[in-house]
């Protein structure tokens, strides 16, 4: 079984609603940990680094959070993916 166990995305989002409110949309599609770090900011945007690391990350399902948070995905940055190879039983 192949499964995601680390994402680094960057993404725009509008200043409202916050960082708290994404990062809590974010980290309750899974068993996640998310860490938000402002990048760059104008008077209606931020630029987010996004770190998101779990046990087996839905990358589909993280997109959609996105997007439905108004923000968008500008970029995959660091992924890290990790192979278990399935036992017979």
């Amino acid at each position: 079984m192949t499964r995601i166990t680390r994402l680094n995305l960057d993404v725009l989002k509008p200043h409202h609603p916050d960082l708290l409110e994404l990062g809590r949309q974010l980290a309750s599609q899974g068993k996640l940990r998310v860490k938000l770090v402002v990048k760059e900011m104008d008077e209606r945007t931020e630029t987010l680094q996004i770190e998101v690391t779990g046990p087996d990350i839905d990358f589909d399902r993280l997109k959609i959070a996105i997007s439905e948070f108004g923000a968008s995905l500008h970029s995959i940055d660091e992924v890290e993916v990790e192979h278990t190879p399935e036992t017979p039983d």
